[in-house]
């Protein structure tokens, strides 16, 4: 099982009698010291199912999974390998009633978190507001701070307004039983630390727990990690903190600083050699995380050569940028033979607003890309009307659930009615759908409207029954199909577009989705691309549960020879043989810094973190790089509507480039190629000389 790790990576496995922190650099081989210790802890006799990996993506759980299940075949599928999220599902689904939720919770979105808060303020509030206060009440959370604690602690009246919302805003979710992401953390910590008999099972239940990308944990995962773990500490802590770049969302280096207070035993182990990447490429990342304090100080070495040059490459605008850039892909696909798939570039910036010129520049020159990090597929307003439907299945007592799915698509039930049976839940304390089954709202609606929500009640019922009873693939296939045409919903989608091909694309992704549906029934788990593992089939309802936690289908993304276009931070965790770094300026790269510029002699400590968290995002940025790496940038940006001059990042400074390799100009590098191949190919075909 051991074979090919090197020392570091062999003494991360075997360590296992106490908490241990693994300290793994860029390309240094994480997830593989991850699933050889998964694979250990069997060999040592755990059972799988004591064995706990908690990664931050379903992309990474599933890549874990897949990897497990090639080291150590089936019994991967009883190890629990999940983001913090699903654990948290799992956790509140078995034991929320002591904290008065029933096992069917509804998890919301973020648009129906929103609309909840507009709701809590009076309804007269604007979508950009309230998810200004979303923003706030989610850091509170992720502090560990309910309503009552963040109102004692809000520093001003905004602060103590927002609080007031929360109350309001929680008040909400307890009576429709649902909790928003946020809760998905809190609520089981709040289970672990208020209830002794819940810990002492989960802590019985777990006997390790390995914590993927522990850099970016808030100071609520790691209060919920410590009392999974119990005093015993029996955890693998896996992460990195000079790519820590999630402050701005409550991620905390404070995590990494309590490890060794809080157990003392801890055992430390650095994993130095990256095997990701060339010396040029790593010198440049090395010198520019240098200037950073270092909690654990490391160097990133390779023994895959010198390689390329890092290259800089200036700009007179975004477009003559994006121009570069194209000529840069041409010329090192023109330069090797057989030319780099396309999927091999990455063209990497600090904001998605950068993507625009670089999409025209591509299309023009007719090279495929995707813009990764774009829309999720659950995001679309057709995947979300059928969710609602799954949610209100789940959750009779979800309102938001309930408003959309009773208008998608329309009944015959407008919104007076809709209004007053909302007027009468709210005086009876009662949730819509139980509202309408009332002996007392014959009283308050008209005989046609209420045979209208009758119908719908019962619909509902008869839905929820059949789902519970649907179970393998081709059953939830044969189910959704028809449920589909029972509500008629492509109807429905072709009569809202004034575009045919637009409905059809959005029915085109309703018939995926119902298929991704179905296999999730079967047992077939295919969230990467190719990666299929064969699990035990469940109900239509027991897959409508863990929906609102998956963020994307896989979209067969890997099969697709595309560039891709992607921000920094959704960059973190992949790789590219050649990379672009794009908008490499002051005030984008790092970006909008209160302290001109950074050279003042007294920066303020807000300032001076955030500075130093921009140059983890550059770092990130570099050792994304396989074989070669050109960073750009422009002497002129848009700002608003203006033009202004810009200047090159301090951070390219900071690399310490030399200066004899690093200026590049692609198009003349890709002239010269192209004169050179006219050269060949002139000589292939004059005749030989007598």
């Amino acid at each position: 099982m051991s074979a090919g790790l090197n020392l570091a990576q062999l003494q991360a496995v075997r360590f296992t009698s106490g908490p241990c922190l693994v300290l793994a650099g860029a390309g240094s081989g994480k997830t593989r010291v991850i699933t050889h210790k998964i694979a250990h802890l069997i060999e040592q006799g755990m059972e799988p199912k004591r064995i706990a990996a908690i990664t931050f993506t379903n992309k990474a759980a599933a890549e874990m999974r897949e990897r497990a299940k090639g080291l150590i075949g089936k019994a991967a599928k009883d190890v629990v390998v999940c983001t913090f999220h699903a654990l948290g599902v799992r956790m509140v689904r078995e034991d929320g009633k002591v904290l008065g939720l029933k096992p069917q919770f509804s998890i919301l979105d973020q648009d129906d978190v929103t609309s909840i808060l507009k709701d809590a303020a009076g309804g007269t509030t604007d979508a950009a507001t309230a998810r200004q206060w979303q923003w706030t009440i989610s850091l509170w959370k992720n502090m560990g701070l309910n309503a009552t604690q963040a109102l004692a602690q809000a520093k001003d009246d905004h602060e103590r307004s927002i609080a007031l919302i929360m109350q309001r805003y929680e008040e909400r979710l307890t009576a429709y039983q649902s909790v928003d992401f946020d809760d998905l953390i809190s609520l089981p910590l709040k289970l672990l630390r208020d209830h002794p008999e819940v810990r002492a099972k989960w802590q019985a239940a777990l006997g390790h727990v390995l914590v993927d990308e522990y850099q970016d944990t808030n100071a609520t995962q790691y209060e919920l990690l410590k009392l999974l773990v119990g005093e015993r500490g029996r955890f693998t802590a896996v992460g990195d903190d000079d790519q820590s770049i999630y402050g701005w969302r409550g991620a905390t280096l404070d995590n990494l600083k309590k490890l060794p207070v809080d157990y003392p035993q801890l055992q430390v182990i650095k994993l130095e050699q990256n095997y990701r990447s060339t010396s040029a490429i790593l010198r440049a990342a090395n010198n520019v995380i240098g200037p950073n304090p270092k909690l654990f100080p490391k160097t990133l070495f390779s023994e895959l050569g010198e390689g390329e040059p890092v290259r800089v490459v200036d700009a007179d605008s975004e477009e003559h940028e994006a121009e570069r850039a194209v000529a840069r892909l041409q010329g090192l696909r023109a330069a090797a033979n057989p030319p780099p798939d396309w999927k091999s570039f990455a063209i990497l910036y600090r904001a998605n607003h950068q993507a625009k010129p670089f999409e025209k520049a591509l299309r023009k020159a007719n090279i495929p890309y995707k813009v990764s990090g774009g829309t999720s597929f659950f995001d679309r307003a057709e995947i979300r009307d059928l969710c609602a439907w799954f949610r209100l299945w789940i959750n009779s007592d979800d309102d938001p659930a309930f408003l959309r799915a009773i208008t998608n698509p329309k009944r015959g039930i407008g919104h007076t009615t809709l209004a007053q049976l909302g007027a009468f839940g709210a005086a009876h304390h009662t949730s819509l759908f139980a509202a309408l089954f009332s002996p007392m709202l014959p009283a308050t609606l008209p005989r046609r409207a209420l045979d209208g929500l009758h119908e719908f009640g019962r619909y509902i019922n008869d839905l929820e029954y059949r789902a519970r009873q649907t179970r393998g693939a081709e059953a939830a296939r044969a189910f959704l199909t028809e449920w589909l045409q029972e509500i008629d919903y492509e109807k429905h989608l072709y009569d809202g577009e004034d575009s045919e091909k637009v409905a059809a694309a959005r029915w085109s992704n309703v018939l995926e989705f119902c298929d991704w549906m179905a296999q999730r029934a079967g047992g077939q788990i295919d969230d990467t691309a190719g990666a299929t593992t064969q699990m035990e089939t469940k109900s239509l309802l027991e897959v409508a549960q863990n929906i609102a936690l998956l963020s994307t289908l896989s979209e067969r993304e890997k099969d697709q020879d595309v560039v891709t276009l992607s921000t920094l931070h959704a960059s973190k965790g992949l790789e590219w043989p050649h990379v672009i770094l794009a908008g490499v300026t002051e005030g984008m790269l790092p970006f909008k810094l209160d302290d001109d510029g950074g050279r003042q002699q007294k920066v303020s400590d807000d300032t001076l973190a955030r500075l130093q968290e921009e140059r983890r995002l550059m770092y990130v940025g570099i050792t994304r790089a396989q074989r070669t790496l050109a960073v750009s940038w422009t002497k002129k940006r848009k700002k608003g509507r203006e033009m202004v001059a810009a200047q090159p990042s301090r951070f390219i400074a900071e690399m310490a480039l030399s200066a004899s390799t690093a200026r590049e100009d692609p198009r003349e590098k890709l002239k010269a190629l192209r004169a050179e191949f006219a050269r060949k190919a002139q000589e292939r075909a004059e005749p030989p000389v007598g």
